[in-house]
């Protein structure tokens, strides 16, 4: 296999490859543009027009997309895969990859769209050099943008495999409810809000239509043999094809808004669920969800549940969110 096929094995290894550039057996290009970040472009007469940013790792222990992604590269070098569109692969936090951690000192995840000026260190660092790859790839405005972030949770959740979509200008199209769905996604989380995510990042700056994508729970390197991807895989090897997608049904997908955002501010914040509930749980109308310094949310919004339940996220970050459904449009 050529060697940039293997763009997790190169991002673990800390090794920058001999070779900045190999072609494929079906004239597809792979170009090394950074540390795990690989530009594949097709063959001129098999360009559809449309711009993909796949990514994957922003959180170093979340394993199962990135082998996700792995094997979708495998797939091109071996010219299995015959990219129909110019395609982006980043591996978002290699030195918490290489560890084994969600992040090394801030979450990468919470440093886009100026959030790394209040930062610094390797994920401030890697955050300023994602957007500079990010303007580089989204140059021609007449291109469809398109960015998925595959991600995994730290706990287990009453809807397993949800996206998220950061505030837009738009409302997703039915096309793209209905791929979600093709790809087992079963609910959509609509932002409507700034976000430092790298999702928001890609739809706020560079105008993309992006998700976040929470596929199951994450796990280490190779132990992740029970989550069943193979829809997504199905969706998204189309996708880089060019091909028809597999059907799907935009009604089966569950919308939720987000109604809040519990922020902790100081060492005394307090959530009060237990450590191990689920995303999606139901909260009681009336009751006491988090408390800090003398400041409390109460749960006002009817059928509202908590989703990203964390009370040790760093001060001033979100430790969870308030959602309630949202209607069919």
């Amino acid at each position: 296999m050529l060697a940039l096929g293997r763009l997790l094995e190169l991002t673990l290894a800390a090794r920058e490859p001999s070779e900045k550039i190999q072609l494929c057996a079906d004239g597809t290009r792979l170009q090394w543009r950074d540390e795990g970040v690989l530009l594949v472009t097709p063959p001129a007469a098999r360009d559809n027009g449309c711009d993909l940013l796949l990514s994957a790792g922003i959180h170093g222990n979340e394993t199962a997309p990135v082998e996700l992604l792995e094997r979708l590269l495998h797939g091109i070098a071996a010219a299995r895969l015959r990219p129909a569109l110019r395609l982006l692969l980043v591996l978002g936090n290699p030195a918490a990859l290489r560890s084994g951690e969600r992040y090394i000192g801030y979450d990468l995840n919470r440093l886009f769209n100026g959030g790394h000026e209040l930062a610094s260190g390797p994920e401030a660092a890697r955050a300023v050099l994602l957007e500079q790859q990010l303007a580089a790839f989204f140059t021609d405005p007449a291109r469809r943008r398109l960015h998925l972030d595959l991600h995994t949770a730290i706990r287990g959740s009453r809807i397993e495999q949800f996206a998220l979509r950061p505030a837009a200008a738009a409302a997703p199209s039915p096309a793209s409810l209905a791929a979600l769905q093709a790809a087992g996604i079963q609910a959509l989380l609509l932002h409507n809000g700034v976000s430092a995510t790298f999702s928001g990042l890609s739809s706020r700056r560079f105008g993309a239509e992006a998700f976040t994508l929470e596929l199951g729970r994450a796990r280490p390197f190779g132990e992740n043999a029970a989550l069943d991807l193979s829809r997504l895989e199905a969706v998204l090897g189309a996708l880089i094809e060019g091909r028809p997608l597999p059907p799907g049904d935009p009604a089966r997908l569950q919308l939720f808004a987000i109604a809040r955002e519990v922020i902790r501010h100081t060492p005394a914040f307090r959530l009060h669920l237990d450590e191990a509930v689920e995303n999606f749980t139901a909260l009681a109308p009336g009751s006491l969800l988090a408390e800090d310094e003398g400041r409390q949310w109460i749960v006002e919004e009817a059928q509202a549940r908590i989703v990203f339940p964390n009370p040790r996220v760093a001060l001033g970050q979100r430790a969870g969110l308030i959602v309630v459904p949202a209607p069919q449009s």
